[in-house]
């Protein structure tokens, strides 16, 4: 009785919580600091005259170990009473990660520094998620994680736009601009201190990562297949950046391209910031294995107009906006569905698990991806990514149950 009254102070009052609001801030504040520096990092390294491997090397390591992070993190976060410590500290890693790009003279030092603030984005991310879900009930899980993914991705909007205004602001000096990163990397660090509120919870038993993998409910682990069949054909959709320039160049020029290419990458982001609190309703609404392979079949759809449509900066936009559908109704669906197939108990272990597929589909996509790109060109490579998207869509669909007994 005790536990069921507990699950039903967030219904009364509201899903829009103090966790759940400050954990949105948070999110919102911690990208627009990385986004900032992300955005100049080519531009900085290209100061060091290193070659675009390393910028390539850089990503893939600092992504490798983030991934790795987020499961060791979700099992070892679940046998403790308090969580919330944990994502201080991996909020810090990445602040002050972020800022030491400041300090570098070589690429390698920018390798370590990179792969300190992802090692702490690892480790917040699960526990991050759990938190969340911990602050809400079931019934409004989609519109609590679509809203933490509106304000991620409002950050990776204003991120750049930062960026761009600080290079001007400080005459390009790079170390002032990574130093500026601190300040809204900082606030997120503050909100996740002294906004988001943990609530009691008992520890798992001690036992082994693997016998704790081994008890995720069934329908966890045919979700997780069906991710990751996904994730390996889900490109970074900043591809789609290069695709766009490379089309309209023979039209309209090489800068002209590149100007346009990045406006069209806004607007994905902008139907990404819109559409993730709206998948995120209609997961409360619908059940939510459905609404995840639509956004899986529009991923397929979008790689589909890539390969069919005819070269011009409006089928291009409607590309993009596909891409940011699909991104939003992706990310918001899989953090809510997993929420919903496991218990509160197991919610840091699910989430770790759910975010090292990704982490690991995200590498291998793009990689695998760019490479069909290069030899085969287009079609073969968004081929290859529209047949694992319907595959991936087609998994989920045969989950017989969305919500535990």
């Amino acid at each position: 009785m005790n536990g069921a009254t507990k699950a039903s102070k967030p219904k009364e009052t509201g899903w829009l919580n103090r966790t759940v609001l400050g954990i949105g801030l948070a999110s919102l504040f911690s990208d627009w600091s990385h986004e900032t520096a992300t955005a100049v990092l080519p531009a900085f390294l290209a100061t060091m005259g290193v070659a675009a491997a390393w910028l390539g090397f850089i990503e893939g390591v600092s992504d490798g170990l983030s991934s790795f992070a987020k499961m060791a993190s979700g099992f070892y976060t679940d046998k403790l009473q308090r969580r919330k410590p944990i994502a201080v500290i991996g909020y810090l890693f990445t602040s002050f990660g972020t800022a030491a790009f400041g300090l570098a003279t070589a690429a390698w030092h920018i390798l370590i520094a990179r792969a300190l603030a992802w090692l702490g984005r690892g480790v917040r991310t699960p526990v991050r998620k759990a938190l969340l879900a911990g602050s809400i009930t079931r019934e409004t899980y989609g519109r609590a994680f679509g809203f933490e993914r509106m304000m991620d991705t409002l950050g990776a909007i204003v991120g750049p736009a930062t960026a761009f205004l600080l290079l001007i602001v400080f005459h390009h000096c790079y170390p002032l601009l990574f130093a500026a990163t601190l300040v809204p990397s900082l606030i997120a660090v503050a909100l996740i201190a002294f906004v988001v509120k943990e609530k009691e919870r008992k520890p798992v038993p001690h036992i082994s990562f693997g016998q704790q993998l081994r008890m995720l409910p069934a329908a966890y682990r045919k979700f997780v297949v069906a991710v990751g069949l996904f994730g390996v054909g889900a490109f970074a959709h900043s591809m789609l950046i290069l695709l766009a320039t490379e089309k309209l160049t023979p039209s309209l020029g090489a800068a002209k391209a590149a100007s346009v290419a990045v406006a069209l990458y806004v607007l994905h982001n902008i139907c990404y910031a819109s559409f993730a609190y709206i998948g995120g309703w209609l997961g409360d609404r619908f059940p939510k294995n459905k609404l995840l392979a639509l956004g899986y079949s529009l991923a397929a759809l979008m790689c589909v107009g890539i390969m069919a449509f005819p070269v011009h900066i409006w089928t291009l936009a409607l590309i993009f906006i596909l891409g940011g559908t699909n991104v939003a109704l992706e990310e918001t669906l899989e953090d809510s569905l997993c929420a919903e197939l496991t218990e509160e108990s197991q919610h840091g272990m699910a989430f770790g698990v759910l975010a090292t597929v990704n982490g690991v589909g995200d590498f291998l996509s793009s990689i695998i991806v760019g490479a069909l790109w290069t030899a085969f060109g287009t079609p073969v490579a968004f081929g290859y990514s529209a047949v694992l998207s319907v595959a991936g869509a087609l998994l989920v669909l045969k989950l017989r149950s969305t919500k535990l007994a």
